[in-house]
């Protein structure tokens, strides 16, 4: 006897079920980065609203090309199931299907005689943009996104490894903005549909982004992964919504502060701190809450010239290495061999009439700072070992006063509790200074 089942009723013993599900999600077939098989991921939702992930493998890619389609409802019978893994992100349940040949699909057609289809989906877990900063920022961290697209650069090459991408600036209901970036096909193909729709169409667009990294490119970003799916105006009454809200607000989206602070075509990545926000003294920094973000207001200034100004990490994971050897090596997180690439990360002091404290400035947020790329970092202090010229730096940072975005990161070991603090933004003179510093950087 066939057992009916929902999604949380299913195990990797259970056998003879069959269940009821909507395709909520399809990503495009993707190459394994091993370079052994092609794949596709798709996210299914049963009646409860319950999700899993199920896969597919070449074969049944062009096997089930025609029939497997986005919103449609199915009987799926016996397909495998799988433990799933940490390896690319957080799983959306504890197992995972594998759609091959010997699963049996049904599709629930309206002129099904007993079966009838799914109504609309409904359950987003979306990540409003007011929390991302309070969010660890790692290699398997991944969000849902529900955002309207204000702007939508061109296709260019960025980033330490000089990767294909297209940066897009998203939008809240709330008028907080942050920098996407479509890394490699993800820029070519969903970038080139967004680019196309903002040229032709009156409406602002609205994009539904899951598996979505964060990442301290351009200071703190948002950045597609290797399973990330960007849908443009996805039919959600969540999107309807927020896409009604844009049209409402469009002229103002459009004409905001954050816009204004452009001085050229690059797109200008952003956190908006929100409004009202408490600045505190660099003082009171250490009996703040051991993780989060602050904000304060200070002078900065680079005291130690001699430090390192840059580290080699993975080009895949992110990972820091202490070496400076650049040669290739097994990467036991990405499981693959890589290249060591240089990243821009070093201290820069922060001083108030309070107290004085050290923070991290690293990616392109440091690069900008000093003027140089990471490989030019690298080039000039490793490879010719020779020292950075900051007279440029301090003369810019000399007598100025800076409101500034911390991210308060603390571990312990032993029995001692360490803090950090990272930048992640910073204003001088009303003026917003992100990531790219336009105009300073020299590429």
């Amino acid at each position: 006897m066939v057992l009916r089942v929902n999604i949380d009723q299913i195990e990797p013993a259970t056998r003879d079920w069959i269940c009821k599900i909507q395709i909520i999600e399809i990503g495009r077939p993707r190459e394994s980065l091993d370079k052994k098989c092609t794949f596709q991921n798709l996210i299914l939702e049963d009646e409860e609203q319950c999700q899993i992930k199920a896969v597919m493998y070449s074969d049944e890619i062009k096997q089930y090309a025609a029939t497997l389609k986005l919103l449609n409802t199915y009987l799926i019978s016996t397909a495998k199931v799988k433990l799933s893994t940490a390896s690319y992100g957080k799983p959306i349940h504890k197992f995972y299907w594998i759609l091959d040949k010997e699963t049996v699909i049904e599709q629930i057609k309206a002129s099904h005689a007993v079966e009838k289809a799914l109504p609309l989906p409904t359950k987003l877990n979306i990540t409003s943009f007011d929390r991302i900063p309070h969010l660890m920022v790692d290699s398997t961290a991944e969000i849902d996104i529900l955002a309207i697209v204000l702007r939508c650069g061109p296709q260019k090459n960025a980033g330490r490894s000089h990767h294909r991408c297209r940066e897009i600036t998203l939008c809240d209901n709330q008028r907080n903005q942050f920098l996407f970036t479509l890394w490699e096909d993800f820029g070519e193909i969903e970038g080139h549909e967004i680019a196309s729709k903002i040229a032709t169409e009156a409406d602002l667009l609205v994009i539904l982004g899951r598996s979505i990294g964060i990442s301290t490119y351009q200071g703190l970003s948002l950045q597609t992964r290797y399973n990330s799916t960007v849908r443009v105006n996805p039919n959600y009454p969540q999107a309807l919504a927020l896409l009604n809200w844009a049209k409402e607000n469009k002229t103002l989206l459009l004409h905001s502060p954050s816009e204004k602070t452009s001085t050229s075509s690059s797109i200008t990545p952003m956190i908006v701190t929100p409004a009202g926000q408490q600045l505190i003294s660099i003082a009171k920094i250490s009996s703040a809450p051991s993780m989060g973000l602050l904000y304060v207001e200070a002078e900065m200034a680079i005291l130690d010239e001699f430090q390192d100004f840059c580290v080699l990490e993975c080009s895949g994971c992110k990972q820091k290495k202490r070496t400076k050897d650049r040669k290739d090596f097994e990467c036991p997180k990405c499981n693959r061999t890589t290249s060591l690439v240089p990243r821009c990360s070093f201290q820069i002091d922060l001083i108030d009439n309070t107290a004085t404290t050290t923070a991290s400035i690293s990616a392109e947020l440091g690069e900008n700072l000093l003027s140089m790329t990471a490989e030019d970092i690298f080039d000039m202090t490793y490879t010719k070992r020779q020292s950075l010229s900051l007279h440029h730096v301090h003369e810019m940072l000399s007598n100025k006063t800076f409101e500034i975005q911390l991210r308060k990161s603390s571990w312990s070991s032993s029995n001692t509790t360490n803090a950090t603090l990272s930048i992640l933004s910073y204003k001088e003179n009303n003026i917003l200074h992100t990531a790219l510093l336009i105009g300073l950087v020299r590429r």
